[in-house]
């Protein structure tokens, strides 16, 4: 029995001083765009089933409360207010309300570690997320408006601002919903602060902001989508100003672009520990 030394073998495949020979070659890291287009896809197939009373339950909510606000507020700036804060309350209710319920149930039950596993980007899990919850908002806020342009006598010639009003105003509100969730240590305290968002996008957005005190003004200031309801109410006039318009929009951009980043930073933190 002869025996051949390792370095003379082809290749040298046994040579114990080159460590990459062992070392396994990984694929490509996963791009953020299309892993965004799978997540999105996934969450809205899995939230198919709850549609339809999502659907019915923000809209008949928000419709409501112009019902009731018809026989309070005056014509002109007031019912404008009314009617754009009702709308975007549709957003609210499931931008902010029910996605933060839904991350803070994801982190509680331990369904973040299965995102973990994935090769998919943090942004791209915090993005798909919030796109497809906010995609549920789109007619129930288009059937809102109608509703409320009807019963207050505004006109429908501009309804098409919501083709920006409602992406940037959801990316806004659910970039705040999904940071809850997932900064909450308990399903429930996430809970609590999405149903107090969407009060406070209630009360400070749809009420008209002359009644409100000054301090009230402030506070509605800092809101997210108070910006959404300012640039969709200014439409309604007969000359709309459409600078104010659209620096009402760039802001409500710009909160979405800072809301959606402190969510998946807090993605992040709440997926490693």
């Amino acid at each position: 029995m002869s025996v051949v030394p390792a370095d003379v073998l082809p290749g040298n495949a046994l040579a114990v001083d080159e460590p990459a020979a062992y070392a396994a070659e990984l694929g490509p890291r996963a791009r953020l765009w299309p892993s965004l287009a799978a997540v999105y896809r996934a969450q809205l197939s899995r939230a198919r089933v709850a549609r339809i009373p999502l659907l019915f339950v923000a809209t008949f909510q928000s419709i409501g409360i112009m019902i009731l606000m018809r026989g309070v507020v005056d014509d002109g700036a007031e019912a404008q207010a009314v009617v754009a804060g009702s709308s975007v309350l549709v957003v609210a209710f499931v931008a902010l309300n029910l996605l933060a319920q839904y991350f803070g149930q994801l982190r509680a039950s331990g369904g973040l570690d299965h995102y973990a596993t994935l090769p998919v980007p943090p942004a791209a899990v915090v993005l798909g997320a919030a796109g497809a919850y906010a995609s549920f908002t789109v007619p129930g806020t288009v059937v809102t408006a109608v509703f409320g342009c009807v019963l207050f006598g505004l006109p429908l010639a501009h309804l098409w601002i919501l083709v920006a009003v409602i992406p940037l105003a959801g990316a806004a509100l659910a970039g705040l919903g999904a940071a809850l969730g997932l900064l909450a240590p308990r399903p429930e305290l996430a809970t609590l602060l999405g149903q107090l968002g969407m009060s406070a996008a209630l009360l400070l957005g749809v009420l008209p902001a002359d009644r409100m005190p000054e301090v009230v003004r402030f506070a509605r200031d800092l809101l997210p989508s108070t910006y959404g309801v300012e640039a969709f109410a200014r439409t309604f006039g007969p000359n709309p100003d459409w600078a104010f318009v659209l620096g009402d929009l760039a802001v409500c951009g710009f909160v979405g672009v800072v809301s959606l980043a402190v969510a998946t930073w807090a993605y992040r933190r709440a997926a490693v520990r």
